[in-house]
Order: C-alpha cells, then structure tokens, then sequence
C-alpha cells in the first residue's frame, strides 16, 4: 500500500470523525452548527501544546483536548438555550469567526499564523505509533469507537428525546423535556467527540495552522454530512470518502491546471449538495423522506 493511500486514508478517517461528530446535533438533534471547525481546531491545539510542553502520550493530550473543547462548546450551547434556527446559525458563525481571529493573534500559544511546528510522534500506551500504516490503525479504532458510543447514545432515551427536539421543540418541551439541557448537552458531547479528530490531525501532521480550522472547514465538515445523510451513523462516513476522494480523482483528470482543481471541487460540490436536495434531501445513504422521522435510528 503506497504512502499517499495511507496519508489519504488517514485524512478521511479523521474527517470521518468530524462528519459523524457534527451529524449528531445536526442530524439527531436538529441543531445547524457552522462552528465545528474550532472543536477540531481546540482539540489540535490542545493535544500539540500538551505533546509538545508536557510530553503527554497520545492518551492524556486526546483527553484534555476533549474536555476543554466540552467546556468551550459551552459558548455555543448558551445561545442555543435561547434561539433556534437561523438565529442559531448566526451565533455559530459568529463564535467561528471569534475563534479564527484568537487562533490567528494569540501567538504565544497557538503560534498565530506560523502555527505549531516540530508535534513529536504519538505515543500510545507506551508504544510508538509514528509508522502510518499504525497511525491509520490507530485513527480507524477512534472513528469505530466514537460510531459505537454515538449509536449507543441514539439508541437511547437520550437519543430519543433528542430526535423529538429536532421534530418538534414546542411540542417535547410540552411533553416534559428539558430542552435546553438535552441541546446543551448534545453539543458537549459533539464538541469533545471533534476534538479527538484534531489530536489525530496534530499528531500525524506535525504541525497545525490557522487555515486547519477556517469557516470552509466547517462548510466542507457539513457539506460531508449533507452529501452521506443526516440522521444515519454511516452517511457521514460515507460522505466524508466522496468528499476527500473527489480531488485526489480531479488530479488523474488529463489537462486539468491543477490551479483550477480547487474552484471545479467547489463547483462539484455546490451542484452536488443542489441536486441532492431536489432529488434525494435525505442524502445518499439516507432514508426516504417518508421514513426519515420513523426509522432514521442507525
């Protein structure tokens, strides 16, 4: 297997994480978040400053990425208590572009722009897991983990109660909900979950920037989710391959400037996430419109 398969396996398996991750508030809880990029972005930071200052394992900067992304996420949650919709979209658009500008600026530990540089390998139960063929191991057994609490939690009382939030708020706070706990919650859970892929992404690039963890990030990340199918474990998954694939396939295309590869992906993806909504707005691997509010449990 060729190190550009491995490195391009590794990328999807981390953004994997990501879609699966924004799909649970998104697809289970009805929640439309344009700031999952700064989770990933906090779980990368974190992990690298922990790696790098402290000399943690794998194990412990993973850890500490999630919780301080769970105590973050708490600065999306609040506004979520009290708006929804389009007024929640804004309020994530607004902590996104708030998180972009401290990443840029707070250059004693982020390293602004320059960003973070020389990551050491991962150490992992105190083995070494810099060979890519393990790391891709590695990062496959954190994307099954997190697919099995994520289904677990779905299947749920929690879950449930949840799927009734993106139904109907009015009619399950009526019911006895608690609403604002049960999105709070939601999206604690989904932030720290990121996290996890921003310590793989720290740990097998060796260095994170800024540009990791922009506006386009989180629109590529539900872009992922859109395209595979809210509301399912395995549509995010799915894509996230078609996502990452999609440009490693344009660079085979004959005559193709590879300075245009960018704006023809956009435009694939632009027309991909139209027709999806005309013709199959439950995504590719979704279930039909007529089943999607009674058998979208994975």
């Amino acid at each position: 297997m060729s190190t550009y398969i491995i490195s391009l396996a590794i990328l999807i398996g981390i953004n994997a994480i990501l879609a699966v991750t924004l799909n649970f508030i998104l697809g289970y809880a009805g929640i439309f978040s344009l700031a999952h990029a700064i989770f990933f972005g906090i779980g990368a930071y974190t992990a690298a400053i922990a790696a790098m200052k402290f000399g943690a394992d794998f194990t412990v900067a993973t850890a500490a990425g999630m919780v301080i992304s769970g105590v973050i996420s708490l600065a999306l949650a609040l506004p979520a208590l009290r708006v929804r919709g389009e007024y929640f979209v804004a309020a994530s658009l607004g902590l996104q572009m708030l998180a972009v500008t401290v990443f840029s600026e707070w250059k004693s530990v982020t390293g602004g722009i320059g960003g973070l540089i020389g990551i050491p390998p991962v150490r992992f139960l105190g083995f070494d897991v810099s060979d890519p063929v393990l790391f891709l191991g590695l990062t496959i057994a954190c994307l099954a983990l997190i697919m099995i609490v994520i289904r677990a939690l779905v299947r749920s009382s929690f879950g449930r109660s949840l799927k009734a939030i993106r139904d109907d708020e009015t009619a399950a706070s009526a019911l006895g909900k608690n609403v604002a706990l049960l999105k709070t919650l939601a999206v604690m859970v989904s932030s720290s979950f990121a996290a996890v892929a921003g310590s793989l992404f720290a740990f097998y690039l060796s260095f994170i920037n800024v540009e990791s963890f922009v506006l386009e990030v989180s629109v590529q990340i539900i872009a992922m989710v859109i395209i595979g199918g809210t509301g399912t474990l395995l549509g995010p998954v799915i894509g996230a391959v078609i996502v990452l694939l999609l440009p490693a396939l344009l660079t085979y295309l004959p005559y193709l400037p590879p300075t245009e590869i960018g704006s023809i992906q956009q435009m694939i993806y632009g027309l991909a996430m139209v027709l999806l909504m005309i013709f199959r707005p439950s995504g590719l691997w979704g279930y039909g419109q007529s089943q999607d509010r009674k058998g979208d449990a994975p």
